[in-house]
């Protein structure tokens, strides 16, 4: 049945009515809930609350698949810009971003001309961005980037594996001899059964073993996950193998278990929440609904009370 709602969201974002709907009124009905504001004026408040609290955070400027190189470009500033005021407002944060936000549509090495700028200027703020994972279709240019980042020098770079798909293992194993920094998601994009586990419980499954193997072999593991299961595994796998708590942290949503972020960092765990924003948050919008049915449930309940 998650399966079945996750792929029915997914399908219906692309629904010219339902798009036209949920931007006109999304951020009134609980779309404000998951991210941290349209504009970055509003963002580094949000993000400061957080650090107050003991959180790590991150930052991106939600937005991808541009085909315009003006656009690209200007997203391209924008990031530099970002780095900029995370280093002037002294905040615990760094970078997560999208490559076809910084023109993979129009050829990897325009990505990379771009994301190596920002790497550059990210080191002179002792900062670090993570390179996210988009679509199946995706995953090779974006490993490949990464890659290239690597051999290039830049140590200050991360990327994300995604446990839904049948390939994350194979990805995994060419990685580690770079001790790389990875965070492992669940995944969110509409894959078919060829590419993905269709089926939530091998989606879980996968993402535990490669979390063990992470764990065991990254230079730095980041968890991504509201399962507390996962994360009560993965604890008990660490203490376990003695793996201490600066070889990994948990990361997390923001506005999604809040309570659950900060118990795990009164229990001395490093906790990183994911705080985007802009006014393009559609797309990630209807993700967060497709990963959870509660989130659905609050945005409705904020439409009837409405």
């Amino acid at each position: 049945m998650t399966a079945v709602f996750r792929r029915l969201i997914l399908l219906a974002a692309g629904n010219r009515f339902v798009s036209g709907f949920v931007r006109r009124y999304g951020m009134r009905l609980g779309a404000s809930r998951f991210i941290s504001g349209e504009t970055l004026d509003a963002a580094v408040p949000a993000i400061r609350r957080l650090n107050d609290a003991g959180l790590k955070a991150n930052t991106t400027l939600l937005g991808e698949g541009l085909h315009d190189t003006a656009a690209v470009q200007r997203v391209a500033d924008a990031y530099a810009g970002i780095l900029d005021r995370i280093a002037a407002e002294r905040l615990t944060c760094n970078v997560a971003l999208k490559l076809t936000h910084l023109g993979l549509n129009l050829g990897e090495d325009v990505a990379y001309g771009h994301l190596a700028r920002l790497l550059r200027h990210a080191a002179t703020h002792g900062n670090c961005i993570r390179i996210d994972m988009e679509e199946s279709a995706r995953v090779n240019a974006t490993l490949r980037i990464y890659r290239r980042a690597r051999a290039d020098g830049f140590d200050n770079v991360g990327t994300v594996l995604q446990s839904y798909l049948y390939r994350a293992g194979d990805d995994l194993t060419a990685l580690l001899p770079l001790a790389p920094n990875l965070r492992l998601v669940k995944g969110a994009y509409l894959e078919p059964p060829e590419i993905a586990y269709p089926k939530k419980a091998d989606v879980d499954r996968n993402y535990v073993t490669l979390a063990e193997r992470m764990l065991q072999s990254c230079g730095y593991s980041a968890i991504a996950t509201h399962d507390e299961r996962i994360i009560e595994h993965v604890i008990a796998f660490a203490n376990t193998k003695g793996i201490g708590n600066d070889r990994f942290e948990f990361q997390m949503l923001y506005g999604i278990r809040p309570q659950l972020q900060l118990d795990l960092v009164r229990h001395g765990y490093r906790v990183l929440v994911a705080a985007p924003f802009g006014p393009e948050w559609y797309p990630f919008f209807m993700r967060r609904l497709a990963e959870r049915p509660a989130n659905v449930l609050f945005v409705l309940r904020n439409l009837v009370r409405g």
